[in-house]
């Protein structure tokens, strides 16, 4: 149920074609993913940035994901640094959350990444319509952590963000401009969902159910949503700061999380 939830593709970009592909072949991703989450939380990194362009400001979506894994991963005792662009620490910096720069692979029990812009078979990185995107390769340690036997999550919504590598070929198929945008770098564990801010939502909500405690229930997401908008995150559809994820509004976003917070308790 929490799969489907996240993977409500309201806009109808072809995620959702994706999804039920994908899942045919992987029905228990969100479970895998919860357990590697759990099973390694001693020190965790998570990545977010995704700078939009041509203003090259990075997106609302990704940074919340980012924050709801973060303070799930300090409620069950683990250690957790995340890693970003300058904007993003600076949207996130009010949480009180731990930063770290230049990391080493090798640091880290998990990596997981939430909407990151991951490299394209041409080396190049790029936004789902196709404009060559200017950023710090945020990707390259993940690949690093791939041949240390470090275990990693992608989170996407597009086909273009680290980890949609590994369903190279449905990105291809179903997602407009797929052949050009597909990213080539690989997790081990992938979260599809039709917002990378839902499929890190969904992760948490999957491992409240693992572990007997709902770790969303005091999630805000307006009131979260509107400290990184006002450091001047923007929404990557329109590319403004607005009350919006993904050119939806903040309502939606917030039944979304409501829908996870009742999923998980009824389940409870």
């Amino acid at each position: 149920m929490i799969a489907h939830i996240i993977n409500t593709d309201i806009y109808g970009r072809g995620i959702l074609k994706v999804y039920l592909e994908y899942r045919s072949q992987n029905f228990n991703f969100l479970k895998n993913s919860a357990e590697l989450l759990l099973n390694n939380s001693e020190k965790v990194l998570i990545v977010s940035s995704f700078p939009i362009p041509p203003m090259n400001v990075c997106e609302t979506d990704g940074p919340l994901g980012a924050l709801a894994l973060y303070k799930a991963v300090k409620k069950i005792g683990g250690k957790v640094e995340i890693w970003a662009h300058e904007q993003v620490k600076r949207a996130l910096k009010p949480f009180g959350v731990t930063f770290v720069d230049q990391p080493n692979a090798s640091d880290y029990y998990l990596l997981i990444s939430v909407e990151t812009v991951g490299r394209a078979g041409d080396g190049k990185y790029y936004s789902m319509s196709g404009i060559e995107v200017k950023t710090t390769p945020f990707d390259e340690i993940f690949l690093e952590a791939k041949e240390l036997g470090i275990p990693t999550i992608g989170i996407g919504d597009g086909g273009n963000e680290i980890g949609m590598g590994k369903i190279k070929h449905l990105i291809e198929k179903y997602i407009p401009l797929g052949e050009k945008i597909a990213t080539v770098v690989e997790t081990d564990e992938l979260i599809v969902s039709a917002v990378s801010n839902w499929g890190a939502y969904g992760l948490v909500a999957q491992a409240s159910l693992e572990i007997g405690e709902n770790l969303l229930k005091d999630w805000n997401e307006r009131k979260n949503l509107e400290i990184i908008v006002s450091a001047g995150l923007i929404d990557g559809i329109v590319k403004k700061p607005v009350m919006s994820v993904d050119g939806l509004s903040v309502d939606i976003h917030e039944k979304i999380v409501e829908l996870l917070k009742e999923t998980v308790n009824y389940q409870l």
